[in-house]
């Protein structure tokens, strides 16, 4: 097992990008980047689990759960910039611990990231699905097949997504800026409309009375299992809750950094990129927050049970056009929310593929400098779990698995400076070591507050993909077969 530390060094990591038949095309720039980060980030969170979580679990402070939110991304937002403008090389967390914690903590942190990107891709499919069922009113897009109920719905955005991603990332890049545009105009619209329906005594009580929900609920947070609290609905516990919850909303801007090596210029660009994009929704999921609890009381969002969303607060107040609306623009983020991930799925599993730990005949690329039998492998598999699948909370897994990454590569900053000082980095994060152990602990804290179902559920899937590398990937890894073969000459 000891082999499985060895680390694959920076410049080793950048050569394999030059190597045949499995090179990406850079065509990207700083404003393609945070394109994506938008892409990705204004989606499913601003319009469907804002409104679920404060009717919920926190009330009016959610906006100050975003803002809890909003600072451990942040805060890990700038070690993911230093690190993807030191090594800009697709992969993203996995390839930044290959090269400061070893192969074995790479294998870990991908697979982890397979769980977080697949599993969000079939979240938002279904929640696509849904949305245009209300746009074109007519009830969802499934469909009884036999047994199973099918997500036609869901399947047909899948579809649509791997062939613009097999086409080429500059294509869907420009796809996702047209679609972007509207969503955020619709978002703006959503402030700006808002605003003159907002109603001073809806924020009151602004962190509502903490309800009982039982001690040694697994549906409560580990924090409240832990301190033997009654339950993580409203009070402070709901609000450190909800700020877990809604960091769903928040999961993206790191997908920027798998595209890294599809950068002109990555050393400049990806900081930007990632940064840009944090910046701006963060700005407009506050100024949302804070208009949705506004036009409404949160028991009114609660009541609304499962189906509370931004169109809510509309029709609550008679705005029905506006509902109209905005499902068009949740039907329109949701889409690039869809891209994206597809794309930080490949190309992570593109990066395992090709140092081997994954079977490297999947790495090979297309014409249009594309992973394309990883696309499609990505698509088909997101397809079946989307349409056939129910999804359920599964909403939590993806956000402990982003925020285990987190806490790895704000560490392998410390590492890697200490490690390797000589190393050029486009970008540098200021204040180290302090600024990425408050990453650590910020994103260990909001881990503390999702459900002990979900760190069962998280604990299994790790098991599994132990079990996977130590059967496949550790005996057919290139970094493996590179030593044994400097050892025999």
């Amino acid at each position: 097992m000891a082999m499985a530390w060895r680390t694959k060094s920076v410049e080793q990591s950048i050569a394999d990008t030059d190597e045949p038949g499995t090179r990406l095309h850079k065509d990207l720039n700083w404003w393609d980047l945070t394109v994506f980060g938008v892409s990705v980030v204004i989606g499913a969170g601003i319009f469907t689990i804002t409104a679920s979580t404060a009717g919920n679990i926190t009330g009016p402070a959610i906006a100050v759960s975003f803002v809890i939110a909003a600072i451990a991304c942040g805060l890990a937002a700038l070690c993911y910039a230093e690190f993807a403008s030191t090594v800009p090389v697709a992969g993203s967390a996995y390839t930044f611990s290959y090269a400061t914690f070893g192969e074995f903590i790479a294998w870990i942190i991908g697979w982890d990231l397979i769980l977080e990107f697949a599993v969000a891709a079939a979240v938002v499919a279904k929640g696509w699905s849904s949305y245009l069922g209300t746009v074109f009113e007519f009830g969802g897009g499934t469909a009884q097949l036999g047994p199973l109920q099918l997500d036609w719905g869901a399947l047909l955005i899948i579809a649509f997504v791997t062939t613009i991603l097999a086409l080429g990332t500059k294509l869907s890049a420009g796809v996702s800026l047209v679609i972007t545009v509207i969503k955020v105009s619709v978002v703006l619209l959503v402030v700006a409309v808002g605003a003159f329906y907002i109603k001073p005594e809806n924020y009151t009580p602004f962190i509502p009375p903490a309800e009982p929900g039982g001690a040694g609920n697994s549906e409560q947070s580990l924090l409240s299992l832990l301190t033997g609290a009654e339950g993580s609905t409203y009070g402070w516990f709901g609000l450190l809750a909800g700020a877990s919850i809604v960091f769903f909303a928040f999961i993206g801007f790191d997908i920027v950094a798998t595209t890294a090596e599809e950068t002109k210029n990555p050393q400049r660009d990806v900081p930007r990129g990632i940064l840009g994009a944090l910046a701006i929704v963060t700005v407009l999921y506050i100024a949302v927050a804070v208009v949705l609890t506004g036009m409404v009381h949160y028991t009114q969002l609660r009541d609304a049970g499962e189906d509370a969303n931004l169109a809510t607060a509309f029709s609550e107040n008679g705005v029905h056009w506006a509902a109209k609306v905005i499902s068009i623009g949740a039907l329109a983020g949701l889409t690039t929310v869809v891209i994206v991930l597809v794309l930080g799925q490949t190309r992570v599993l593109f990066a395992m593929c090709r140092d081997g730990l994954l079977p490297r005949v999947m790495a090979k690329t297309g014409s249009h400098g594309t992973p394309v039998r990883i696309t499609v492998l990505v698509g088909v598999l997101v397809a079946v779990a989307a349409s056939v699948f129910p999804m359920g909370k599964l909403e939590e897994m993806v956000n402990i698995g982003t925020l285990f990454a987190f806490v790895l590569v704000s560490a392998g900053v410390i590492v890697l400076r200490r490690t390797r000082p000589d190393i050029r980095r486009g970008f540098r994060v200021p204040l180290v070591p302090v600024l990425p152990i408050a990453a650590i602990l910020a994103c260990l804290w909001l881990m503390l507050n999702l459900t002990g179902l979900t760190w069962i559920r998280f604990l299994v899937w790790m098991v599994i993909g132990i079990a996977i590398y130590l059967m496949y990937g550790r005996s057919h890894s290139m970094l493996a077969r590179r030593e044994v073969a400097a050892m025999e000459k």
